[in-house]
């Protein structure tokens, strides 16, 4: 098979995980003006060996234009994460856009499984028509850095969804702090002012 005409030019897919085999397959008949979306495992986008070469000459052809995740749990067949992998014949940015639709915000949950909205389509779909760059959602990534990360496609590691924590001000949970520990001490003297005219034991 090294020597099939579909894959004699990136080289063969391990037997383990044939994911890139059926990439291959479709993208070897893909026209040259034509894209291809195939969805597939994350694992396509960092495991290393003879998928790390193939994915490596993919990008360095300029031929994997996005790369979308979506959330877990959408299909009736598997429980994991998906990504799509779109590509093309003809690229016209040197860059490659990264979608993350993993947050919470970006899906509907349901009893048994998850689903996207026409909403939550709509928003994919304009990310990816206008290559938009918006925080905790999609990026285009240079070719640069993603050289520099050795071609790993980790969205997570281009797009991250986490939220940045609340930044705390000591200064002024201080002073709350004082304004409560007052409030509390005037309000036991008053307490205790009831309890003496009641002949009962004051509070410590």
């Amino acid at each position: 098979m090294g020597e099939d005409f579909r894959f004699k030019s990136y080289g063969l897919a391990p037997k383990s995980a044939a994911d890139f085999a059926f990439l291959l397959h479709g993208f070897h008949f893909l026209s040259d003006e034509g894209t291809m979306a195939i969805i597939l495992p994350h694992g396509v986008l960092f495991r290393g060996g003879a998928e790390e070469r193939i994915r490596a000459k993919l990008l360095k052809d300029g031929h994997i234009d996005a790369v979308i995740g979506l959330p877990a749990n959408l299909f009736f067949s598997t429980g994991i994460p998906v990504c799509i992998l779109v590509l093309k014949r003809c690229k016209k940015f040197n860059d490659v856009l990264f979608v993350n639709t993993s947050g919470s915000e970006y899906f509907e949950k349901g009893k048994r499984q998850n689903f996207l909205s026409a909403k939550h389509i709509d928003k994919i779909i304009d990310a990816y028509q206008y290559r938009k760059n918006e925080e905790r959602y999609s990026r285009c990534v240079s070719m640069e850095e993603i050289a520099k990360n050795e071609y790993n496609l980790n969205i997570s590691r281009y797009v991250s969804t986490a939220k940045p924590e609340e930044k705390i001000d000591i200064n002024q949970v201080s002073k709350d702090l004082a304004k409560i520990e007052n409030t509390i001490t005037k309000a036991k003297r008053t307490h205790n002012k009831f309890l003496k005219e009641l002949g009962l034991k004051e509070l410590p």
